[in-house]
C-alpha cells in the first residue's frame, strides 16, 4: 500500500500493513513498524525509528538534523511510539550527543505546526497543542496537557497531569498536577478538572493540594517547606512524584500568581 508516487529508500525498514501516500520520503537508516498511515507529502530521515499503529498528517517532518549548532554529524535518532496522532506539519527533530536520541512515547496527540527539538523526552498520553514550541533537551512527562502557542525553554522539565494555558511562555521548571498560565507563567492551582478525568481519588487530590499549599506559602525556605511535606502529608506516591520533581529541579519550579 505504497502509492507509485512516493520514494522509500531501498534501505529503509517498513513493517506491515502501512500505508504511505503519493510524495512522501522515507530516507534510509528509517525504521516503522506495523499498520502506520503517513498522509502525503510526510517525510521521514535518517535516524526515524517508528512504533505501530502511528497516524502522520501531510507536511510532517521527523528525523531532520537538529537546530543546533553543536551538532557535528552524529548518528542519532528520532524514536516514536506507538498509536500517535501526528498533525500537520510537525517536526520532529533528531538528537545531539548530548543524549543520542528524541524520544517520543505513545497514545500522544501533536497537534498542527508544532515542534519537537533535539533531545526531547516525551512521555505517553500527552496533548501538545498547535504551534507549540518544545525547546532542546525538554522533559515532559505522562498525561501533560500544553496548549497552543505554548513556548518551553532548553532543559525545562513539566511534570505529569500538566495544563499549560495557551501562550504561556516557561523557562522554568512546571511541577505535576498543576495549571500553569498567565504572563509571567505562574502557578494558578491544581488541575482538578483533569484529575478528576484520569479517575484520582478525592483523598488523593487532597492530599496533594495540602502538599501544594505548603509548597507555594511564603516565609519559609524550600527545604523548609519540602521538610514540612514530608512530616504532615500522606506519603502516598503522587505527593513523593511531586517532592521527587521539585528536589531535583535544577531550573527552579514556577511562582505562584
Amino acid at each position: 500500500m505504497i502509492s507509485p508516487l512516493a520514494f522509500v529508500h531501498p534501505e529503509a525498514v517498513i513493517g506491515e500493513g502501512c500505508e504511505i501516500g503519493p510524495f512522501c520520503y522515507i530516507d534510509k537508516n528509517v525504521e516503522i513498524g506495523d499498520h502506520n498511515t503517513l498522509m502525503n507529502s510526510v517525510t521521514l530521515l535518517s535516524g526515524t525509528r517508528m512504533g505501530s499503529h502511528n497516524t502522520v498528517f501531510p507536511g510532517a517532518v521527523i528525523g531532520a538534523i537538529p537546530q543546533d549548532l553543536k551538532f557535528k554529524g552524529e548518528e542519532t535518532t528520532a524514536e516514536i511510539g506507538d498509536h500517535n496522532t501526528i498533525r500537520e506539519n510537525v517536526t520532529i527533530n533528531r538528537g545531539t550527543a548530548a543524549k543520542g536520541k528524541t524520544v517520543v512515547g505513545s497514545h500522544n496527540l501533536l497537534m498542527e505546526g508544532m515542534h519537537v527539538a533535539h533531545d526531547v523526552l516525551l512521555g505517553n498520553g500527552c496533548i501538545i497543542g498547535n504551534s507549540t514550541k518544545i525547546a532542546g533537551e525538554v522533559v515532559i512527562d505522562d498525561f501533560a496537557i500544553l496548549s497552543a502557542n505554548v513556548l518551553v525553554h532548553q532543559f525545562c522539565h513539566i511534570g505529569s497531569y500538566v495544563m499549560v494555558g495557551g501562550g504561556t511562555r516557561t523557562s522554568q521548571d512546571i511541577p505535576p498536577f498543576s495549571i500553569a498560565a498567565r504572563e509571567p507563567v505562574a502557578y494558578c492551582g491544581l488541575n482538578n478538572i483533569g484529575l478528576r478525568r484520569r479517575g484520582f481519588k478525592p483523598e488523593v487530590v487532597e492530599a496533594i493540594h495540602n502538599a501544594y499549599r505548603i509548597l507555594y506559602q511564603n516565609g519559609k525556605l524550600l527545604q523548609e517547606r519540602i521538610e514540612e511535606i514530608r512530616n504532615t502529608v500522606p506519603a502516598i506516591p503522587e505527593v513523593q512524584y511531586l517532592l521527587d520533581f521539585v528536589t531535583a529541579s535544577s531550573r527552579g519550579i514556577i511562582p505562584t500568581r
